[in-house]
């Protein structure tokens, strides 16, 4: 065991302690994957990231480092909120890209590509594994776990580009808010779930901040159905789906935390073909830690 570097970051907030925090090891050279899961499972964070040399294949195609990327329980291929917080650290403790105002990624999926807009930094969604409208059955199941009527899921899709997301949309962003999910019911689904929000809002400041959509996200956790503060990975496959089927702007922000007294802010946008998901970060803790 050794010192390594070390931050907490909290993501897709600017304001400390509002967002999603990770848990961040900037130096995960000779670490087993035994030993990333037992540090992820003890921080008891959502997920921790270990950043790595990338491969030399990755390195030639531009990326700048490598990351694994782990929740309690199991490694992950991708996800939002590690991918903004891990970079963010990465460039705090000094990491240079190789072009200026980008930053390459490797991890699981590939190489992601992240730019910087002055504090905030985005990721280009990466492409959807599973499209599509959901089965019938799995509306009607999730209607019910989420204690709604099944006419109340106005659209549904797979929202799945790594993390087995499907998600609903209901009519507002109250409707959202109101949620008790049902974790006997939803059993081992991930379900996201999206609602406009409207001049009247269940967050007095939604129109002065410009809010579009609030929105959930429940998973299975360790101790059964959790809900997850803010989530890259969901809010990037929404956007792609909300968009390209119309339902969407080009450019909006999100929020979600809401109900977990966090005040998670997700901008998206589309520039070409490609859809965009940032936001800002701020790192709580920094030392080391040993490993």
């Amino acid at each position: 065991m050794r010192h390594r570097p070390f931050q907490q970051v909290d993501v897709f907030t600017a304001t400390a302690y509002r967002g999603n925090p990770l848990a961040v090891v900037l130096d995960g050279t000779g670490l087993s994957t035994e030993a990333m899961q037992q540090f992820t499972n003890w921080t008891n964070l959502s997920e921790a990231t270990f950043v790595l040399p990338p491969s030399s294949q990755a390195r030639a195609a531009g990326a700048d480092y490598r990351v694994r990327i782990f929740c309690p329980g199991r490694e992950l291929p991708f996800a939002g909120h590690p991918t903004l917080g891990t970079c963010h650290a990465w460039l705090k403790a000094g990491g240079q890209p190789q072009a200026a105002g980008k930053v390459v990624q490797e991890c699981g999926v590939g190489l992601v590509t992240l730019r910087q807009q002055g504090e905030q930094l985005a990721f280009a969604a990466p492409p959807l594994i599973k499209s599509g409208p959901l089965a019938e059955e799995d509306v009607v199941l999730i209607a019910k776990g989420l204690g709604v009527a099944r006419s109340d899921i106005l659209h549904h899709a797979w929202c799945d580009n790594g993390p087995n997301w499907r998600g609903v949309m209901l009519a507002s962003s109250e409707q959202v808010l109101a949620l008790k999910p049902d974790a006997s019911v939803l059993g081992q689904l991930d379900v996201g779930v999206v609602g406009p929000s409207g001049k009247v809002g269940v967050i007095g400041s939604n129109d002065a901040e410009g809010i579009a959509f609030e929105v959930r996200a429940f998973f299975p956790g360790n101790n059964g159905l959790a809900e997850d503060p803010v989530t890259g990975s969901l809010n990037a496959a929404l956007a792609q789906w909300l968009i390209g089927a119309g339902l969407a702007p080009t450019q909006y922000v999100a929020s979600q935390g809401t109900c977990l007294g966090r005040a998670g802010r997700v901008h998206v946008e589309q520039d070409g073909d490609t859809i965009w998901v940032g936001g800002s970060s701020v790192t709580c803790v920094a030392g080391e830690v040993l490993l």
